[in-house]
């Protein structure tokens, strides 16, 4: 085995692996310090990881999954969730896009990168972390950024999130923490410990209630991008 310390979200975890292919996938997140927690990936659960993926996975791809899914088990102890999303940064403030998978999440990202140029900076693509730092929720990038491996070792304070739908017509409109919790929490990872996902349920919870949350029937045009942008950054800057 190998290990290498990596530092997501501000929290350290000592990784203990099998492939040198893992450490270069987590390459850019590579620190030293003391470890805020250990973990080892054993061929048991590389062996769990295949019978939920599939057989036609490797062994090296199957082992960055496991160390994911155990890093987010640990950073729950850490009030710090791993949010299947994709998330963006504009003028500092991160705006993120969630929905089913294959409904157009980087799809949507890509519009506002095309429509703001440089100013609009992608966090991650797939599966940030969000940690909930004081009264503030600050969004990560992490290795695990999706299969055009969309982001960076970056973060910045969550101002806005977005559920996203499929429409012919752009459609978007803030919604209450009613309406928004179940669809969050179908994209948040909830760990096996009880207590661990009781905590994060809280920070969910928590989360909902103090960032606007919208959600958006949107084409694949970049008028969908002018009408998120405008109605979520506009209610940023009156703030």
């Amino acid at each position: 085995m190998m290990d290498f310390l990596l530092r997501l979200a501000d929290i350290n975890f000592l990784a203990h692996v099998n492939f040198e292919t893992t450490r270069s996938f987590c390459e850019k997140y590579i620190s030293c310090g003391e470890p805020d927690f250990e973990i080892t990936v054993s061929d048991g659960d590389i062996a769990r990881e295949r019978t939920a993926a599939g057989e036609e996975h490797s062994d090296k791809y199957l082992e960055t999954l496991a160390l994911y899914r155990k890093i987010a088990e640990c950073a729950a102890e850490k009030d710090a969730i791993l949010f299947h999303s994709s998330a963006v940064a504009v003028d500092g403030k991160a705006y993120i896009f969630t929905a089913r998978s294959g409904t157009g999440k980087s799809t949507h990202a890509a519009l506002w990168r095309k429509l703001l140029g440089d100013e609009a900076v992608m966090i991650n693509d797939d599966k940030p972390l969000i940690r909930q730092v004081g009264g503030k929720y600050i969004v990560y990038g992490t290795p695990w950024n999706g299969k055009h491996r969309l982001g960076d070792n970056i973060s910045a304070e969550l101002a806005g999130i977005c559920i996203l739908s499929r429409g012919e017509k752009n459609e978007i409109e803030k919604i209450a923490q009613d309406g928004a919790l179940p669809r969050l929490l179908m994209q948040t990872f909830r760990p096996t410990d009880a207590e661990k996902t009781a905590r994060v349920l809280r920070i969910v919870v928590k989360m909902s209630a103090s960032v606007p949350i919208y959600k958006m029937k949107c084409n694949m045009d970049l008028s969908a991008a002018e009408t998120s942008y405008g109605a979520m950054k506009g209610e940023n800057n009156e703030t």
